[in-house]
């Protein structure tokens, strides 16, 4: 038999459904891979990722790190978001919203998160019936949670989960964001009108922090944020926070009902849950690709990078490189996992690292306690489709 051509294209729904195949064969056939069509190149052995991950100065985040937004000039308005800074820049910031997530942050927000989950769930318990676990559950505990840590009122949470959704989700032939601008401008008046609250009557949360935070410029001066460096960071935490842990939530459901032995695991000993959270988003990363701009030419294995490459870093087929992995496939949830990249690595490692495995834990553990099995409809799920994400939207479950 004569083997398919090898074609990986990150829009390809068909490929972007399943792509655990292409990658493996990317793996093995072709590590340092060029699409032509869209000119870019990918990485997707582990060491190499990491690799990348680790020199930020020659694989730049400045130019975004989304490959179709990705343009020689950096836009100006898109790089107000750390994600998309360079040092040094992205030091000066990243050290300031880090104040977001700091262990007071974490501890004061666990009882709110385990009731959360606890309220959404127990619509669904004692009872043997369906519900959608990413729709009813998943995507909403998120939203709860981020809105609890930014300041927004809890009645609000149902609009923003749907913005976030509608700024992500991209159609066939469409780039990120080009029939979003009526959900961005919604967004913007709604944090705008809170942050002018916040100058009014500062409360106790981060958007007052913010507000009220100095941030130290390159020549040593330093200043208030402004407006519009306030609406990227809450635009950051927000969409950032709200998306990737109800894509790893999805997972969840989906890889344990294929599992059911690590399930069983972890009904039996919940201490096994942090570790099976590590193991899930090895296992599929929410954030599957990021992309990075070649600031100098470079060499993997046998080629040359030139400077204004673009490179994709496919976090998602990293995790399961086999080479690293053993058994990459599987989910193992008291697999000997000492590190992965689902959250990335260095210093553009993942802000809300700890937010999200807080979260994750906490729903793991008040999910499996009410509910130790579950089926997935498999032909009800409907997946989430960017360049970036990778998840499911809706994973109805029999309960």
């Amino acid at each position: 038999m004569v083997a398919a051509p090898l074609v990986y294209d990150p829009y390809d729904y068909a490929i972007d459904a399943d792509p655990h195949p292409v990658w493996k064969r990317l793996r093995d056939e072709a590590p340092v891979y060029y699409n032509e069509q869209h000119d870019f190149y990918a990485l997707s052995r582990f060491d190499d990722v990491l690799a990348a991950h680790l020199d930020p100065a020659t694989y730049s985040s400045a130019h975004t790190t989304v490959l179709e937004l990705m343009r020689p000039e950096p836009d100006p308005i898109m790089t107000t978001m750390m994600i998309f800074m360079d040092p040094p820049d992205h030091t000066h910031y990243r050290k300031l919203v880090s104040r977001a997530f700091t262990p007071r942050h974490m501890a004061a927000l666990e009882p709110r998160i385990r009731a959360l989950a606890g309220r959404f769930l127990d619509e669904y318990a004692g009872t043997a019936r369906e519900f959608d676990f990413v729709e009813n559950f998943g995507a909403r505990l998120p939203v709860m949670v981020i809105s609890a840590l930014l300041g927004a009122p809890e009645e609000d949470e149902e609009q923003l989960r749907e913005w976030t959704d509608a700024t992500l989700h991209i159609e066939p032939g469409e780039i990120m964001g080009s029939n979003t601008k009526g959900v961005h401008a919604a967004i913007h008046d709604y944090w705008q009108a809170h942050i002018d609250e916040r100058r009014r009557r500062p409360r106790d949360d981060i958007m007052s922090e913010l507000m009220t935070a100095e941030l130290t410029d390159e020549d040593g001066s330093s200043r208030y944020l402004t407006d519009a460096e306030i609406h990227a960071f809450m635009g950051l935490i927000s969409g950032a926070g709200n998306e990737t842990v109800a894509r790893f939530l999805g997972w969840s459901a989906i890889g344990l009902e294929r599992f059911p032995d690590e399930r069983r695991k972890l009904v039996a000993d919940p201490a096994l849950i942090p570790n099976a959270v590590e193991e899930i988003l090895r296992w599929e990363a929410p954030s599957a690709v990021q992309g990075r701009w070649v600031t100098k030419p470079v060499q993997v294995r046998d080629t040359v990078f030139a400077a204004g490459t673009k490179v994709a870093l496919l976090t998602g087929s990293a995790d399961r490189d086999e080479r690293v992995f053993p058994d990459p496939d599987r989910v193992i949830v008291d697999r000997d996992l000492s590190r992965h990249v689902a959250f990335g690595y260095g210093i553009h490692f993942c802000l809300g690292a700890a937010l999200a495995r807080l979260e994750g834990r906490i729903a793991l553990e008040e999910t499996l306690k009410r509910f130790p099995t579950w089926e997935v409809d498999h032909d009800h799920c409907e997946m989430v489709h960017t360049s970036t994400v990778r998840g499911y939207a809706k994973v109805p479950i029999r309960v």
